[in-house]
């Protein structure tokens, strides 16, 4: 059985966030182009499915995970 790392809460100071704005703001990327390769190839998932869409519109309480780092959108 494996162990789950834990979910961060990141507050956006809004409602509403892009999911490529989200990556770089919760710190799981550092640039625009590492976050529009690692969305389209399937690398990112939001509430435990891969989107590949960078201009999705996460709403308060979306866990988006990358490498394995979970991170909850909170206001």
């Amino acid at each position: 059985m494996t162990k789950r790392a834990p979910v961060e809460d990141v507050p956006i100071g809004g409602d509403v966030i892009r999911l490529g704005q989200f990556l770089k703001f919760a710190g799981l990327l550092d640039s625009g182009g590492n976050v529009k390769e690692a969305i389209l190839d399937g690398y990112v998932t939001v509430n435990g499915e891969v989107d590949r869409r960078r201009g999705r519109q996460l709403q308060l309480g979306d866990v988006v995970t990358f490498e394995g780092r979970s991170v909850r959108v909170c206001p």
